[in-house]
């Protein structure tokens, strides 16, 4: 009786925290971080843990593509694994360049970007229809990118360059403020662009982790299934934590 007594009641450490599965990379930055966007805790329906990456900028990684940033984002995820994550995100979708090391480095399961789901949505979609992209920018979404993530090197994609707010305020940092309603029409004029160049497009999956409080508005506008990070965390972090469900007969 003792020893069954002592086996249920024993608690097992070897972490700083509990409770909180999933560690997500930051980059730095200071625009409005809305309901919806990777970087709100709010965001999620579970505890996360957060390491903002210093010197990572989002010009400095999407445009620049991340040179010189690899050993920083390198000693924060084990930094992130050292606190207790069990897996490890990014909140940049164009660090999939990194996908590699990290996973190697950090010996968790990693997931830099959104774009890892592109081939798990195309295995979805009937004969004839392909995935599109809906990027952050554009002209910086390269082969290397796309070869990362094991996404299709024909697979069509449109940035958001053009737009009048979403580009300038998180990427090139004009200004601290962000007005939603603009931010919302760069992403749908960019999904409209889209399907309008490549009618075959059946889904879409947006790269950058701070569109998913548009997709909502954007599958209603294109009338096709819309993926993004948000997608991808929660599925993930259903296998981290599986759902334990009652046994038995009908209940």
């Amino acid at each position: 009786m003792t020893g069954s007594i002592a086996q249920t009641t024993l608690a097992r450490g070897g972490k700083a925290l509990y409770g909180a599965p999933l560690g997500i990379l930051m980059l730095e930055a200071r625009f409005p971080r809305i309901p919806g966007d990777m970087g709100n805790a709010g965001t999620w329906p579970f505890p996360v843990l957060y390491r903002v990456v210093r010197g990572a900028s989002p010009e400095r990684v999407v445009l620049e593509g991340a040179r010189g940033l690899l050993d920083d984002f390198l000693a924060a995820a084990a930094d992130l694994v050292d606190q207790g994550a069990e897996a490890i995100t990014t909140n940049c979708g164009f660090l999939a360049l990194f996908q590699r090391e990290l996973a190697a480095q950090v010996r968790v399961p990693v997931a830099t970007s959104s774009l890892l789901q592109v081939p798990w949505v195309q295995a979805t979609l009937p004969p004839g229809q392909r995935v599109g992209i809906v990027t952050v920018s554009g002209s910086s979404l390269t082969p290397r990118h796309l070869e990362a993530a094991g996404v299709p090197l024909d697979t069509p994609f449109v940035g958001t360059e053009d737009g009048r707010e979403f580009f300038r305020v998180l990427i090139r940092a004009e200004k601290q403020d962000m007005d939603v309603a603009l931010a919302e029409q760069d992403i749908l004029d960019a999904g409209r662009r889209l399907v309008e160049a490549h009618p075959d497009i059946g889904a879409i999956v947006l790269e950058c982790t701070n569109m998913p409080p548009y997709a909502a508005a954007l599958q209603a506008a294109l009338g096709r299934p819309v993926f993004d990070i948000y997608s991808l965390i929660t599925w993930w972090h259903a296998g981290l934590r599986p759902r334990s469900f009652p046994r038995g007969g009908p209940m």
